[in-house]
């Protein structure tokens, strides 16, 4: 039954875009709808990474579950850059670390860990990545320490980006290549098959469908998201970090949490862990680079309290998942740390 709802709530999405581009509903209306879409989107995006991960394995399931998640977020920071919204569109992408690694980690832990307390997960994967995101976080401090003081946007930092973002794209695409390699080696060695599910150019077809998509929905749910945040009197900071951050990683939520509810606690860690590192060392320099072509360029000068958040959450998890083992122990503390830490961008305010 439930499986039938969800298949069924997937017309949301084309309802979401009639509202806004035929009947042009109103913001609040079209927030409602949008995030209700995402759902289903969601959900879709998860069961097609699993049917994947079962012919690839869930090194290379969470690296695809990763990169069609994130392609929407992609997508709307390059519209928030073009808008002139660079507050936003690095709140937005610090935000979408912490929640990676913090709440969606979390709730994975915590939906499969019932029954799966102490399961295995590929603990050289896992620490390889969250290392990747502190290194990443250390990088960022190159253009940001010197936008604490002064103009945060001018010109000498977003210059100053540029060789941090080819560095952080370079480690990205050494670490990734080298990562799948070793998966794909894992795989094959396992010797497990497919269990009769979808093929993969059918997992593969679904997951592009879904990711497009949500990418539209995601970008008419932020359209309305202002005006929605204005009337609750919330700052854009938090917004960004936290309602954007988790709006756009609807796909990674759902998908962690639908796969490792079926026990492939392996596969939803690489897929919250994954996540987290594609955002830090290539979608961040991806927008800080096309950010030049959209304009105005955006210095990746994040704020004190992004930095920590960041580096902090790759330390907590690091120092949880040290054994190679999950629980929904660890589940409960990683989500409870997001709370405090949601907490303090509220306290933080705008820049």
């Amino acid at each position: 039954m439930g499986r039938k709802l969800l298949w069924a709530s997937l017309v949301l999405a084309p309802i979401t875009i009639l509202l806004r581009w035929v009947v042009h509903a109103d913001d609040t209306t079209l927030f409602v709808v949008a995030a209700t879409a995402l759902v289903p989107l969601a959900w879709l995006i998860g069961e097609a990474t699993e049917h994947a991960g079962e012919h690839t394995g869930p090194g290379i399931g969470g690296f695809l579950n990763a990169s069609f998640g994130n392609a929407p977020e992609l997508i709307i920071a390059l519209f928030a850059v073009n808008e002139g919204l660079p507050d936003v569109v690095r709140g937005s992408l610090a935000g979408s670390i912490v929640s990676n690694l913090l709440l969606v980690l979390g709730a994975a832990l915590i939906f499969g860990g019932k029954g799966h307390d102490g399961k295995p997960l590929d603990r050289f994967s896992l620490l390889l990545q969250l290392a990747l995101v502190f290194v990443a976080v250390v990088l960022f401090l190159v253009p940001s320490v010197p936008g604490w003081s002064g103009d945060a946007e001018r010109h000498t930092l977003a210059v100053l980006t540029i060789p941090v973002s080819v560095v952080l794209l370079l480690l990205y695409v050494g670490a990734t290549a080298r990562s799948l390699r070793r998966h794909k080696r894992l795989h094959e060695e396992s010797g497990s098959e497919a269990s009769g599910g979808w093929s993969l150019q059918v997992a593969l077809g679904a997951l592009a469908a879904a990711t497009v998509t949500t990418a539209l929905i995601s970008e008419t749910l932020v359209h309305s998201l202002h005006a929605f945040a204005e009337s609750a009197g919330l700052s854009e900071f938090f917004i960004a970090t936290v309602i954007v951050a988790i709006v756009g990683n609807a796909a990674e939520h759902g998908g962690a949490i639908v796969i490792a509810s079926r026990g492939k606690l392996p596969l939803a860690t690489e897929i919250a862990v994954s996540s987290g590192a594609q955002v830090a060392l290539f979608v961040t320099p991806v927008v800080a680079l096309l950010a030049w072509v959209v304009k105005p360029a955006m210095p990746l000068a994040f704020r004190p309290i992004e930095i920590a958040a960041m580096g902090g959450s790759a330390l907590l998890v690091a120092f949880l998942l040290a054994d190679g083992r999950g629980s929904r122990r660890d589940g409960i503390a990683l989500a409870g740390v997001y709370v405090l830490v949601a907490l303090g961008f509220f306290v933080a305010g705008d820049r």
